[in-house]
């Protein structure tokens, strides 16, 4: 029999393996509890409903994505390369998650709670203040040009993440959200690179 802790990472993972399908359909608690072998009242045992389910997965790619922007941001002296590697890990992330990049577009929640939405939607705002202040950073250290407003660059390169886990997602994860990234990068800083 699994503690207690055990069986919530349980569930919280075979819910990432049901969200990693490609078809966008929704996942009910019967069809959960039946992937994990238990019933439903097992599964309010751990969690009060499917949101606060969901809400575990979104505080694991929270936790996961901010620390390694934190180790990213501490081991790097670059602002310019801070952004490169925070774009680069996303992208990754991406690639290695695929039931979660389907919970930060927010395709996994349309059908849930909408405080759910704005727990993604507020993560969104936070890799975007990432990216801006290493570009900020870069800008104090004369790496990008005088022009170049960082707000305004940090929302482009975040916008490129998006559409590249959108892409990823809706063709049923056969579109590598990394793919191109090289040359990709080189494109999207061509003008702001002092």
């Amino acid at each position: 029999m699994a503690r207690s802790g055990e069986r919530k990472t349980q569930i919280l993972q075979t819910l990432a393996q049901m969200l990693e399908g490609p078809s966008a359909e929704r996942i009910t608690t019967a069809a959960l509890a039946a992937r994990i072998g238990v019933s439903e009242a097992a599964l309010y045992r751990h969690f009060k409903g499917k949101a606060d389910m969901f809400a575990g997965l979104i505080d694991f790619v929270e936790d996961t994505l901010f620390t390694l922007i934190n180790k990213i941001t501490s081991d790097e002296q670059s602002g310019l390369r801070q952004a490169e590697a925070i774009i680069g890990m996303l992208l990754g992330f991406a690639q290695k998650n695929r039931g979660m990049t389907r919970v930060l577009i927010g395709d996994a929640l349309v059908t849930e709670d909408n405080a759910l939405q704005t727990r993604i939607n507020q993560i969104h705002d936070r890799l975007e203040a990432a990216l801006k202040q290493a570009l900020r950073f870069a800008a104090t250290r004369g790496e990008i040009a005088a022009d170049v407003e960082p707000a305004a660059e940090a929302n482009v390169l975040m916008s490129f993440v998006a559409g590249r886990w959108h892409q990823y997602a809706k063709s049923g994860f056969r579109r590598d959200p990394a793919e191109f990234w090289q040359q990709q990068w080189k494109q999207l800083t061509a003008g702001v690179i002092a």
